[in-house]
């Protein structure tokens, strides 16, 4: 997942984009941006093996000013009108898919 964000061109490393090669060292800040939010990210450590959720989350610190823009965006999106689709499932009809084929532009 790591290197498909870093061919999206989703993740820098110390302000330059990052490639799915390069190597993390400690001390590196990274700037990953994702759907839910940025995050600046700093390098404490580094594993050599694959290990349990809590050992990861002690390699790394999210700074403080990335933690609280990150805490504000999820409060405003959850203060943000919720819309519930009237869809009610199945396959769109004929008709049904005119429709979104005209919302969609495509005659």
């Amino acid at each position: 997942m790591a290197a498909h964000a870093c061919e999206l061109g989703r993740i820098d490393s110390n302000g330059q984009t990052a490639k799915p090669a390069r190597e993390v060292r400690i001390g590196d800040r990274l700037h990953v941006r994702n759907e839910t939010g940025d995050f600046h990210v700093d390098v404490l450590g580094l594993s050599e093996i694959r290990g349990p959720a809590p050992v990861a989350q002690a390699l790394y610190r999210e700074t403080e000013e990335s933690r609280e823009r990150r805490i504000q965006a999820a409060e405003e999106r959850k203060s943000m009108p919720h819309f519930e689709s009237h869809y009610e499932g199945g396959r769109p009809s004929k008709r049904d898919r005119r429709k979104i084929d005209r919302l969609r532009h495509r005659t």
